[in-house]
Order: structure tokens, then C-alpha cells, then sequence
């Protein structure tokens, strides 16, 4: 199948709106005052920066008018059914140009877990969607062959991005394939928990996502990363073992106690507003 991720071509954008878990939020890519950035953030900068100032307008005035504007409803820890339940019926109020659709990850991540029945539950979704809004993109998941612990789950993870490429091509959804971008699978792409991209990871994805919408980019997500030191058994050891004291471990703890890091989480950005 010819790859598609680099090259279709959409219309002027002049609203977006991201719905999704933390991946979407942007965990592992702070901003100033505590703040997440992300790659839906720098994705909607790079979506203003290409909408054209209108030369005069035209009707009473408004601050808004000509102005990209965009709303960020992800939340960290958010399964397939509480994204449904809670962004995307905001997401449809919004009525965006774009909306970006990434979830089921958090589900395919639980044991026992179905790919099939995420993606079923997936695809209404989608349906619903594409019934409100401009267009809606759709996200695939990271090969995770490189990973600790998530690399176990390469298997389920695979099918369910098989699952939501399909759904992709049967409602004409521009898809934003993260399981190709070879560039992520370094670990410089990846914050120190290992389960969120850093803030060079959220920008190479959010390169790749302009490349999928048609924009003209400033670099090649796909750009090599420079060479770096070869690291000893034990270097690699000590960090492994601090990684689990500090993220796997309490990780473990919430999942036992059913919690989510998200409990007590708002969305960052629930309105569209200009950038």
C-alpha cells in the first residue's frame, strides 16, 4: 500500500481543536509556569502561521475574526470511553475545521485488553465526528519494538493501528501514522518515564502531522538524530533501575488502586480561542 502520511492535500484550516489522553495534552513537553505544550500545541502554530491575513474585513468588528483559533480537550489517563463521553460531544459543539483523534492507547495498554473492540468503539466515534466537523484526523500507534515493557505489547498495538487505518480509509480521515515515523523509536525521542515523547519527540510529531494536513514544514520529522556516545552495560542498568523505582512502580501502584493521573485533571484549553 503506497504511504500516504506525507502528502494529501486539504483545505485552509482556520480552527482545530485536539481531543485525546496525554499523549495529546502534551506530558513530557513543559512549557513556562508549569505548563504542557505538545504536539497539538506546535501543530496549531504551524497551522496559524500558514492561514492568510485577510487584507480588509468585512462586518462589524471582532477580535477573533481572521484569527486562527484552536481548543486542546485532551487529559491525561483518559480511556476510549470517558474521550467519547466527555471531548467528543465539546468537540462537536466546537464545530472545528480539523479536529485530531487520538485514543485507545490508554485501553490497549490494560491487561486483557481487545483491539477489536477498542477499534469498534473507536470507529462510532469517528462516524459521529465526521458528522459535525471539517475533518477529522486520526492517529496511529508507535512501534514499540525499542521500549521497555510497552515492547510486549507491539502485537495488540499493531492491530489496533491496522483497525484505525481502515477506519481511516472508509471515512476519508487523513491519518497521522506514528507507527512509520522512524525517528521516535530513538529514546532521545522520549521523556525520562518512558512513556511520553520529549519535547523533540511532540516536535517531530508534530512536523509529520503539518506533512499529513499538505503544509510545507521546516524540518524533516524524520531527520537523523546526531551521533551520540555508546553507553555501558551497567550506565544502562542503573538507569533502568531508577526508571522503575521512579515511574514503573508507582505506575503499577495507580493501576491497582484504580486510579488515573488524570483524576483531577482539566482539559488546558476547552475553548477555541485565538493562538
Amino acid at each position: 500500500m503506497a504511504d500516504d502520511s506525507r502528502n494529501n492535500q486539504r483545505g485552509i484550516i482556520g480552527s482545530y481543536t485536539a481531543i485525546g489522553d496525554s499523549f495529546t495534552e502534551g506530558v513530557g513537553d513543559p512549557g513556562p509556569g508549569g505548563t504542557l505544550i505538545g504536539w497539538a500545541d506546535r501543530l496549531a502554530v504551524l497551522l496559524a502561521d500558514r492561514l492568510p491575513v485577510p487584507d480588509a474585513v468585512v462586518g462589524p468588528p471582532d477580535d477573533t475574526q481572521g484569527n486562527f483559533r484552536y481548543a486542546n480537550l485532551a487529559v491525561r489517563g483518559r480511556l476510549l470511553d470517558q474521550i467519547v463521553e466527555e471531548q467528543v460531544p465539546r468537540a462537536k459543539e466546537l464545530a472545528p475545521d480539523l479536529v485530531s483523534f487520538c485514543a485507545g492507547g490508554n485501553d490497549i495498554l490494560r491487561p486483557g485488553s481487545d483491539p477489536d473492540a477498542v477499534a469498534e468503539r473507536f470507529e462510532r466515534a469517528v462516524a459521529d465526528l465526521t458528522q459535525a466537523v471539517g475533518t477529522v484526523m486520526v492517529t496511529t500507534g508507535f512501534d514499540t519494538r525499542t521500549m521497555p515493557v510497552l515492547r510486549h505489547l507491539r502485537g495488540k498495538i499493531a492491530m489496533y493501528t491496522a483497525h484505525v487505518r481502515s477506519i481511516a480509509d472508509r471515512y476519508d480521515c487523513p491519518v497521522l501514522d506514528l507507527w512509520s515515523l522512524r525517528s521516535v523509536q530513538d529514546r532521545r525521542a522520549w521523556d525520562s518515564d518512558r512513556l511520553h515523547l520529549s519535547p523533540e519527540g511532540h516536535t517531530r510529531v508534530a512536523l509529520r502531522a503539518a506533512q499529513v494536513l499538505g503544509l510545507d514544514v521546516p524540518a524533516d520529522p524524520d531527520q537523523v538524530w546526531p551521533p551520540q556516545a555508546q553507553r555501558g552495560t551497567l550506565e544502562v542498568r542503573r538507569d533502568d533501575i531508577q526508571w522503575a523505582r521512579e515511574y514503573l512502580v508507582p505506575w503499577i501502584g495507580r493501576r491497582l488502586r484504580g486510579e488515573s493521573s488524570g483524576d483531577h485533571v482539566a482539559a488546558k484549553r476547552p475553548d477555541l480561542l485565538p493562538l
